[in-house]
């Protein structure tokens, strides 16, 4: 998220917060790389995507990305990375060869932990069964599929190029070509959805198997087609029902919410993700790329990386767009606005650990939210109530004054 350097300082639980100290133990490191092509752009899409031309440049462009890796080297000296994600875009489109000679030339940079996930977005429509077999002998072990839904004229209002059975078949293909990890992305409150329309979807993508589910809202975004041009959703009464009833489908075949909009098997919730909600660190490599990394001496800074791919590849420009030092009075929401998306919270000590800042400087917010039954009354845990989780911008305004 960019932060507005401009924007007034947020004071939390009526004061200032406390002096920050030193990091102890700097959290796990994560690497992001965004590949901004896409065979055509989505009506619903406000992700930095653009339409590929007929010849991608493969090879300009992972060259530009392990220079742009070279310029972030200096703050990560001596430490692994715990997950790699092929964000977009559509990852899919890069050949095994190009992916393979960036895997390689990341890893020469940053050593890899043992049990690295490292997850590839792809689309249906993209789906090559040797590609696939390639992507997997690579290294590359979890797949995220953009499915969104398997009825062909919901995919037609979407404007998704691929369809249901070649959505049926990509799992099918996932799985052959040796990957026993995928998530499945799945939107719900789709144009002139029923609930019906909805938990048949959701059926379908649970018939595949898959170790994660991605089943969330379709929302309108601005600077999209659908916000300029908004098509007909299903009724608040209608949403609400979908939710309740898909939520239940999905408890009863065994995948358990650990997030907002997120489903996985045991053991299976994707890592790199869970860093992210955790406030980890992460080099973000790409054009629109985001990062965050936390210094020892306690700084924590967020980067963002140039958006437009004719200048990412332009060598006369730079790769960083900007970046920015998160103060003591941002810190804190910076933090609680993607732990709480966790349904469990995350542990209290993860507060000070991963700011420097003392949990004394939340205790006034906390006590509010606990009282509003929005925050769960547990000290040794930062954690949203279920009344919290679906009112999660009620929950963090607690903690503004």
């Amino acid at each position: 998220m960019t932060h507005d350097s401009s924007a007034s300082p947020l004071i939390f639980g009526g004061a200032a917060p406390s002096p920050r100290a030193a990091l102890p133990v700097l959290p796990p490191l994560a690497l992001y790389i965004h590949i901004p092509w896409c065979v055509r752009k989505c009506p619903y899409c406000d992700f930095n995507s653009h339409t590929a031309s007929p010849v991608l440049p493969e090879q300009e462009y992972v060259d530009a990305l392990l220079a742009d890796l070279d310029q972030d080297l200096h703050a990560v000296y001596g430490r692994e990375l715990s997950s790699i994600f092929f964000g977009g875009g559509t990852p899919s489109l890069f050949s095994a060869e190009a992916l393979g000679r960036l895997l390689k030339g990341v890893e020469q940079r940053i050593p890899f932990a043992s049990d690295i996930e490292i997850t590839l977005e792809a689309n249906p429509g993209t789906f090559e069964q040797e590609k696939f077999v390639a992507y997997r002998e690579l290294g590359i072990n979890r797949l995220s599929i953009g499915i969104q839904s398997f009825q062909e004229e919901k995919l037609k209002a979407l404007g998704r190029i691929h369809n249901g059975d070649e959505a049926v078949r990509a799992a099918g293909m996932a799985r052959q070509a040796g990957f026993d990890n995928f998530n499945l992305d799945l939107m719900h409150g789709l144009p002139d959805q029923s609930l019906d329309d909805a938990l048949s979807d959701l059926r379908q993508a649970i018939a595949l198997k898959p170790t994660h589910l991605s089943w969330y809202q379709l929302t309108l975004e601005p600077n999209t087609v659908f916000w300029n041009q908004p098509p007909t959703l299903p009724e608040d009464d209608t949403l609400w029902d979908i939710q309740e009833a898909g939520q239940a489908l999905l408890a009863e075949h065994g995948y358990a919410q650990y997030e907002v909009s997120a489903y996985a098997q045991p053991g299976r919730p994707a890592r790199h993700n869970l860093n992210y909600w955790s406030f980890g660190d992460f080099i973000g490599i790409g054009a629109g790329a985001h990062g965050k990394l936390s210094h020892p001496d306690g700084r924590i800074v967020r980067t963002w990386k140039t958006r437009l791919p004719k200048d990412y590849l332009n060598p006369a420009k730079s790769f960083k767009a900007g970046e920015k030092a998160l103060t003591n009075e941002e810190l804190p929401f910076d933090f609680l606005m993607n732990a709480l998306r966790l349904t469990e919270g995350v542990e209290s000590r993860l507060y000070p650990e991963r700011t420097g800042l003392s949990l004394d400087s939340l205790a006034e917010g906390r006590r509010v939210a606990e009282q509003s039954g929005l925050l769960q009354v547990e000290p040794s845990r930062l954690a949203a109530t279920d009344r919290g989780q679906l009112f999660l911008n009620d929950l963090l305004q607690t903690f503004l004054s």
